[in-house]
């Protein structure tokens, strides 16, 4: 207990910058009230495409303009907004060897109206077998431009569901066309036929502004991402319980769009900024990232000094209170100065302890990284045994909020040297990224 004291009384003194404590301006008090608010069940799991995500980015947008932030290159309001392209299978019949195929066992992927095909078209015929990587598989096909009919062991029938809910949306559509039928084993011959309706969807990022003083066209990037999984929706298989269908995300990731809107506000009231700061919170990270990568092409990478990405902050990481990893943290000197900054306090930042899941790719960081920037993801999830990740459990009561708030802190003093304008981080080498 007291060494818990004399850490927050250290940070407390390193953090009187200009007179502005940030003890008063990120506070447990103000951090649960906005991780209450995006967490709550009348968000309904923030899931894209439903009136729970526009309720959440609604909410933030009114607490960038509470904070005093401006709109993203002009726009008129904090919305980024873009549109994919969505399909929703309208009928579909599919013989393989002169056996009807259940719909209930084939998962399609689509982006054109009709689909006709053959065993003599362009489609390729492949396996996954019992024992293989599934999840490699898939994407693998899912990710491609081709045509394929995928043939999938019956030992994964546990995952039809997850894939069956996946939805059938894109920033790219191609004419190619992929099929996963689970239970069947060969194709010698084959007819498909697939009507879809293809439609145009909106969605949007929350973006706001800070400009910078010296250095205006040089960019920090604090982000996080504000979608979740929805209602009754177990991404993983994870079950559920029955009274308790609501996917909350407390952790992941309202924890890193309530820092975001935290360090808005503690920034904005430093009025100190030699470069400009950025806050965004995406949408469709869950989805694949789309957030992210459509914000990306809306600025120059070159100009973007370093990302911080928040994701998954409101738990206590493998080392306990006071410490927090950085993905990708050998990749560029990003996490060096973190470190460094930090060397008068208790809290410390460590190398990503789970290199194996490839958490650098994985999360909003990815898109910006591999353009060169230094854009880390900063998290304390325990992934190789984090009970309520994609489960419905994920909900308020279970974040560390005293914990959370210094994590909030003290990526503000860790970022000092970098938004000051004294510190650049080195660049991530892209020929050595996979």
């Amino acid at each position: 207990m007291k060494k818990s004291i004399v850490s927050i009384f250290v940070l407390g003194l390193c953090f009187s910058v200009h007179g502005q404590s940030i003890d008063k301006v990120i506070t447990s008090k103000e951090v649960s009230r906005i991780e209450k608010v995006l967490s709550a069940d009348d968000m309904q799991g923030r899931r894209t495409f439903t009136p729970g995500i526009d309720k959440a980015s609604a909410f933030i947008e009114l607490e960038f303009k509470k904070a005093g932030l401006q709109p993203f290159m002009g726009a008129a309001n904090f919305r980024q907004e873009f549109s994919m392209t969505a399909s929703k299978a309208v009928s579909s019949k599919i013989i393989i060897d002169g056996k009807e195929i259940d719909n209930n066992q084939v998962v399609a992927f689509s982006y054109q109206p009709q689909v006709s095909l053959t065993e003599k078209s362009d489609i390729t015929v492949v396996k996954i077998n019992k024992g293989d990587n599934l999840g490699k598989k898939f994407n693998e096909y899912y990710k491609s431009s081709k045509s394929y009919l995928v043939l999938v062991d019956a030992s994964f029938n546990n995952v039809l569901p997850n894939l069956q809910h996946i939805d059938r949306i894109t920033s790219e559509p191609g004419t190619n066309t992929v099929l996963f039928v689970f239970g069947v084993t060969d194709a010698a011959a084959f007819s498909v036929e697939l009507s879809n309706t293809i439609s145009k969807k909106n969605l949007n990022n929350v973006v706001g502004v800070l400009s910078g003083k010296s250095r205006p066209n040089e960019y920090v990037v604090f982000s996080g991402h504000y979608d979740h999984l929805g209602v009754g929706s177990p991404e993983e298989g994870t079950p559920h319980p029955a009274n308790d269908s609501i996917y909350n995300g407390a952790n992941d990731d309202a924890a890193g769009s309530t820092a975001v809107i935290m360090l808005a506000n503690y920034f904005k009231k430093l009025n100190n900024n030699e470069r400009t700061i950025i806050f965004t919170t995406f949408t469709a990270e869950e989805l694949g990232g789309f957030g992210a990568k459509y914000f990306s092409k809306q600025l120059s990478a070159d100009k973007v000094v370093a990302m911080f990405n928040l994701e998954m902050i409101g738990t206590e990481s493998k080392w306990g209170k006071n410490s927090a990893y950085i993905t990708g943290f050998e990749k560029s000197d990003f996490g060096k100065i973190l470190q460094k900054n930090l060397e008068k306090t208790t809290f410390k930042f460590y190398p990503d302890p789970y290199p194996e899941q490839q958490l650098f790719y994985r999360s909003d960081n990815a898109t910006l990284a591999k353009l060169g920037v230094p854009a880390h993801t900063i998290s304390t999830s325990k992934m190789d045994n984090e009970p309520n990740y994609h489960t419905a459990d994920d909900e308020f009561e279970t974040l560390d909020i005293n914990n959370m708030t210094e994590i909030i802190k003290s990526i503000a003093l860790s970022s000092s040297s970098i938004i000051s304008g004294k510190d650049t981080p080195s660049r991530v080498d892209t020929t050595q990224l996979r």
